[in-house]
């Protein structure tokens, strides 16, 4: 499992940040968009198969706008002003003194 920000703002992945989903979805919703996406990234591999570059952008375009939906591109979730972090190196961030500390099997 990939390790969580103490805040719940990002996920790591190869020492890099990525931003979750918006924890205020419910539970229901967050599963529609969930099912929404995979269906994207399969089309986005259909087009891709394809070769179509008319398919591949709208695939493309239908990811963005679901992982916008989830919160996880887009404007931020949360209120408080912090900045957005997505794709950013964990060790360029606020979050690298916490990362330290985690064990580097829990990495």
């Amino acid at each position: 499992m990939n390790p969580i920000t103490p805040d719940g703002r990002y996920f790591v992945v190869n020492a890099t940040l990525w931003r979750c989903s918006n924890p205020s979805l419910d539970d229901d919703e967050r599963q529609r968009l969930v099912n929404e996406l995979m269906d994207a990234r399969r089309a986005v591999k259909a087009a891709k198969a394809s070769g179509d570059p008319g398919e591949m952008k709208i695939a493309r375009a239908a990811v963005q706008a679901t992982k916008v939906a989830l919160g996880e591109r887009g404007p931020v979730w949360w209120d408080d002003g912090a900045p957005d972090l997505n794709r950013h190196g964990v060790k360029n961030t606020p979050y690298s003194d916490w990362y330290q500390t985690l064990a580097p099997t829990d990495r």
